[in-house]
């Protein structure tokens, strides 16, 4: 497998004219997914309030998006490589679109749940397809570290816009209007692409295959699902027969992408340490981080007592700090290190965690403001930095495959940190003890626990939320621990796989 181009001779490449207004459609898919992500965690208590699901049910909505999309980044990607990354890019942006009216109308925790895993499928062909056509846009290493750093900034800036614009609607509208405002991105970032976007493909595609993509899917799935049975209910016999079965298929993948001609996914990638090291730093940081993503908006809602559109705007430091990092991440790795701007960024993000086990019900704003923008500044840095190895290490026309190894580990890192560490709150919030007569309902679901608090009397009420925020804090605290060691292990794995890496020539 021949590799990349070298920086001496990328530079000399010609420069593709109206490549920064391609950029600018490219960032709206990513501006898509990154609100879409963020407005979940900030309508979860509403959407708990009206559909009534139940603690574990709570916990799918939130991740059979994830588990979907990691089931089928990989191919997708790959299929993009085949049929071409500009035509799976609109095509799967309008269907992520009507999915949103889907679960904005939503009307049962099982609807939810299945629009979700829907939305899956769609989200699957977004962001794979995005860093891609920017690998195959911009030739110059320089340049594309800037695109990758606008792509990484604009997912930022989404994470600000969620829960700000998702606030005001949920104040002033039903929480379903917070999947709405996916409809005007997705249409502009689709008449517009439609005359802007360059069409890209692999110049020798070969088939795409069918036994792959479900051995892919049922392999991811599975897997992700074991893995969330054993922390939610410990090892069962249908935890591990599931688990033997995801990881059955993962290796009948493995065996079969290493047989064919033209696989949907090279397993050579992996052999080359800056793109092992990148991916597997990736999956650790959104494992360690999304316990606390998933948690934050009903802990500054639910304990804190803050509006929704207070609680968005309570949320804005981590964004704000990882645009910032994410726009000059790529000089700051030039001029000291790859591996020393990822692993410091990690480390800053583990301290940050660290310094969250302090927080109690009535915790002043600042520490949770400096924790949060520290946890944007390292992330910022890390995820553009590994986003640009992974993506200079491969060649072009590999580029949709390499995306989607990048994403999936995303993905897999959510999925797996909201089973995990979603499970440790839910694990530790079920224990507490209410007054006499508390609903067992109450024991699901902290928004549970205000619902019906709300129709008990005032002295037992006011008992039964104190013990009920102090519990969820409190599995909150084994969380942010728990976080911040995955955090410190991701920090030492990337210092260590990212020796001698370099953005100039990472291939």
């Amino acid at each position: 497998m021949t590799s990349t181009l070298q920086p001496a001779q990328e530079t000399g490449a010609v420069k593709r004219p109206g490549r920064w207004l391609a950029l600018s459609v490219l960032v709206l898919a990513v501006l898509l997914v990154a609100v879409d992500a963020t407005v979940l965690g900030l309508a979860t208590p509403y959407i708990s309030e009206d559909l009534h699901p139940s603690g574990t049910q709570l916990l799918w909505i939130g991740d059979v998006y994830s588990f979907v999309i990691a089931g089928l980044l990989v191919s997708m990607g790959s299929l993009g490589d085949r049929i071409g990354r500009k035509r799976i890019l609109l095509c799967g942006a309008t269907a992520f679109g009507a999915l949103s009216v889907l679960c904005a109308y939503a009307t049962t925790p099982e609807l939810m749940i299945l629009a979700r895993a829907l939305l899956g499928v769609a989200g699957a062909t977004l962001m794979p397809a995005t860093l891609a056509l920017i690998r195959n846009i911009f030739h110059d290493a320089r340049e594309r570290s800037l695109a990758v750093g606008i792509w990484g900034a604009t997912a930022s800036a989404g994470t600000a816009v969620g829960p700000i614009a998702g606030g005001f609607l949920l104040e002033h509208f039903w929480w379903g209007s917070v999947f709405l405002i996916n409809l005007p991105v997705m249409a502009v970032l689709v008449l517009v692409g439609i005359r802007t976007l360059p069409e890209s493909r692999s110049p020798r595609p070969g088939p795409w295959d069918l036994a792959s993509v479900l051995l892919s899917l049922v392999g991811m799935i599975a897997l992700v699902y074991a893995v969330k049975e054993a922390a939610t209910h410990g090892v069962t016999g249908t935890g591990v027969g599931t688990g033997l079965l995801g990881a059955a298929a993962l290796y009948g993948f493995v065996r079969r992408q290493l047989t064919m001609p033209v696989p949907l996914l090279d397993m050579r990638l992996f052999g080359r340490r800056g793109f092992s090291g990148a991916v597997l730093a990736d999956l650790l940081t959104v494992l360690g981080m999304s316990g606390l993503v998933f948690f934050l908006s009903q802990y500054l809602q639910l304990v804190q007592g803050r509006r929704p559109f207070e609680a968005g705007l309570a949320e804005l430091p981590a964004a704000v700090g990882a645009v910032a990092a994410g726009l000059v991440a790529g000089r700051a790795a030039r001029r000291f290190s790859v591996r020393t701007v990822v692993s410091g960024g990690l480390a800053a993000v583990g301290t940050a965690l660290a310094a969250l086990t302090a927080l109690g019900p009535a915790t002043g704003y600042p520490l949770l403001g400096a924790a949060l923008l520290v946890v944007g500044v390292g992330a910022g840095f890390s995820f553009t930095v590994t986003a640009d190895v992974i993506l200079s290490s491969v060649p072009k026309d590999q580029a949709g495959a390499a995306s989607a190894v990048s994403e999936t580990a995303y993905e897999l890192g959510a999925a797996l940190g909201i089973a995990l560490l979603g499970s440790i709150v839910t694990g530790v919030y079920r224990g507490f003890t209410g007054p006499a007569g508390t609903p067992a309902g109450a024991h699901e679901s902290l928004g549970a626990a205000v619902e019906t608090a709300a129709d008990m009397p005032p002295h037992q009420a006011e008992a039964l939320l104190a013990a009920a925020r102090d519990s969820f804090v409190h599995g909150l605290h084994l969380a942010s621990a728990a976080g911040s060691a995955v955090l410190l292990t991701a920090a030492a794995v990337a210092w260590l796989l990212l020796r001698d890496q370099k953005l100039e020539g990472a291939g």
